[in-house]
């Protein structure tokens, strides 16, 4: 027999194994924390991608962090002139999305947080004292107010401040807003399929390498546990979590959140000790995040309910133990995991 006519099987074979996809890793660190980037498709470039991914966090930082002296952020908040300052397009894109959560949360979200962020010690310096007096909470309230000290003027493309030493602090949205940015590095590079992560919060879209939804946990808030509360399917959505159980200090039996209360200047009271959020973007799932756990469970679920946030609130449980929770979630967030 001649073996010839085999030939073609073998090609369409081999062409076969050519097209099939492909599961790309990349990983690293950046804003302080690492990020990971899983990419599957077909005829993908690796090393450009992964060049392309380290490029655009870099240029991320280089507008939003606030631990860098020299990005776009640090020198508007450096600055003592209160006329209109020339920003990046980019900076005015998230100044304008963090105005809109500003106004929505009723100022529970607050960009220029950072003299109380200093002040309480979860910022770049080191505390003197962790639990600041009456009078220096005061000072640091004068020149806090996002709404009152903060003019932008997107078309114009300017920022002014109203007084000299206020100052914008972004990590509670930067993060969303790299995120966002690597995931748009990955279209253009025609991926289809792709999960974004940075320090916890991610955006996903199309499948897993298993053909699936993607599939994330969300953690039960204890600090230094990995449990899961529970697992949610994930797909064209961003997610973050923003919870009080990692970032925190006691000081005489009384525990201090990293989350600031902008009207007291104080850390929040309440029992709420994460919340979960999904969003057409992981900027926005970041922002609100932050502001519904900044409100708590009582009030942030009724913002939920009013602007249609997918909002999932752990608090704990008043008649239990530490370690004992309650959960509750928005409208938006039952139908976001029906839709999936």
């Amino acid at each position: 027999m001649r073996p010839w006519p085999l030939l073609p099987a073998i090609l369409a074979l081999s062409a076969c194994f050519e097209d099939e996809p492909e599961t790309i890793r990349l990983s690293g660190e950046t804003m302080g924390t690492t990020y990971n980037v899983i990419a599957i498709g077909t005829g993908l470039d690796e090393d450009a991608l992964a060049d392309a991914v380290a490029d655009r966090l870099q240029q991320v930082n280089a507008t939003m962090s606030n631990w860098d002296p020299d990005s776009e952020v640090s020198r508007f908040s450096t600055t003592d002139s209160t006329a209109p300052q020339n920003i990046s397009a980019e900076f005015a894109e998230v100044m304008q999305v963090a105005g809109e959560v500003h106004e929505k949360s009723g100022g529970a979200f607050d960009v220029t947080l950072g003299p109380l962020i200093e002040l309480w010690g979860f910022g770049p310096r080191e505390p003197g004292d962790p639990v600041p007096s009456d009078a220096e909470i005061a000072a640091a309230l004068a020149e806090v107010g996002q709404a009152r000290l903060i003019e932008l003027d997107a078309q114009g493309g300017t920022l002014t401040k109203s007084e000299p030493g206020v100052g914008i602090n972004l990590s509670a949205i930067a993060k969303g807003y790299g995120i966002d940015a690597v995931a748009g590095i990955l279209r253009d590079a025609g991926v289809e399929d792709y999960m974004v992560e940075i320090g916890g919060d991610l955006v996903t879209l199309g499948e897993n390498d298993k053909g699936d939804p993607w599939q994330i946990g969300i953690e039960v808030p204890e600090p230094g546990a990995r449990a899961i509360q529970m697992i949610i399917p994930v797909s064209g959505k961003g997610m973050a979590t923003s919870g009080d159980y990692r970032n925190f200090f006691e000081r005489d039996g009384v525990r201090y959140s990293h989350i600031l209360n902008p009207v007291t200047g104080r850390p929040v009271t309440h029992r709420t000790t994460s919340v979960t959020v999904l969003a057409e973007s992981a900027m926005l799932a970041d922002a609100w995040a932050t502001a519904l756990l900044a409100l708590g469970a009582e009030a942030g679920l009724d913002v939920a309910e009013r602007h249609d946030i997918a909002a999932y609130f752990i608090s704990r449980d008043v008649t239990g133990d530490e370690n004992s929770y309650i959960t509750r979630q928005s409208g938006a967030f039952d139908a976001a995991l029906a839709q999936d």
